[in-house]
């Protein structure tokens, strides 16, 4: 379970997130939506140590994630790996090489600087990328690929970490909306199959409520929607998003691959005075 306990962020003056009490259970499809700004990016970024909250702490398997230094940190960045809107990829080097930097917390310090991979990785990492339909490009630049190509490798790239969490933030921002659904696609085909906890930013409501066994909605950088999709009512919808929530479903990704669990998550509505 990741239990995530008055968890405070503030830049400066700014309160960027704001005292989130949230538990995440093994094997969820969590969506995260808000408007831009309501915290949602700062809130993975704390989850995968790359900020540290201001206030509250930040456990997984009862290990506080948040207190982690050195050697424990990194392992902590193995297994909760990030997906980013803008892929993080090093576009000089080919396709194979980067999904194999996947594997730099699992390995000597002197193989990563002599970039030596053992046959076992690269056949990993070739099925990671035939996984994702995208093997016959192992060998190309990985800037010379498209946004959403180049976003299957950013998850190729998390699935050699052999995470037990994948974070994933805004990961079909940029792309169009057949490359969003291939992404949405197998992030849900790993979340059902390997039962590895993810946790989605996402701007569409419709995509986070095809996609997400729980929607967390965040406003003002606190939460005040926390439930299954069936339970996201056009009044938690303006909560959420504002007077203008009707902006926020757009881009509808659909998909007939994706099961929804025999048990979703039901979680609760929080009252509005909590968004304050």
């Amino acid at each position: 379970m990741l239990e995530i306990r008055g968890v405070t962020r503030r830049f400066g003056k700014t309160v960027a997130v704001d005292g989130i009490d949230v538990e995440i259970d093994e094997g969820q499809m969590v969506g995260i939506i808000g408007r831009s700004g309501a915290g949602k990016s700062t809130l993975l970024r704390m989850i995968n140590r790359l900020i540290d909250p201001s206030e509250g702490s930040i456990a997984f398997q009862g290990v506080e994630v948040s207190a982690l230094k050195g050697a424990a940190l990194r392992r902590w960045q193995r297994d909760c790996a990030m997906i980013f809107q803008q892929f993080n990829l090093v576009p000089r080097l080919d396709v194979l090489t980067n999904v194999l930097l996947g594997r730099l917390n699992h390995r000597p310090t002197a193989l990563n600087l002599l970039s030596l991979y053992s046959r076992d990785e690269r056949i990993q990492a070739i099925a990671a990328l035939e996984r994702l339909d995208i093997a016959h490009t192992a060998l190309q630049q990985a800037g010379t690929l498209s946004g959403g190509q180049q976003q299957r490798v950013a998850i190729a790239r998390a699935l050699m970490q052999e995470p037990k969490v994948i974070l994933a933030d805004e990961p079909i921002a940029s792309l169009d909306p057949l490359n969003a659904k291939v992404v949405m696609d197998s992030l849900a085909d790993i979340n059902a199959r390997e039962g590895i906890t993810v946790i989605t930013n996402l701007h569409t409501l419709d995509t986070a409520r095809h996609y997400s066994t729980r929607i967390i909605g965040m406003a003002g950088g606190a939460v005040v929607f926390d439930g299954a999709p069936e339970a996201l009512t056009a009044e938690a919808v303006q909560r959420i998003y504002g007077a203008d929530g009707g902006d926020a479903v757009s881009e509808t990704i659909t998909s007939t691959s994706i099961q929804t669990p025999a048990e979703p998550y039901h979680g609760r509505v929080f009252e509005p005075a909590l968004a304050d």
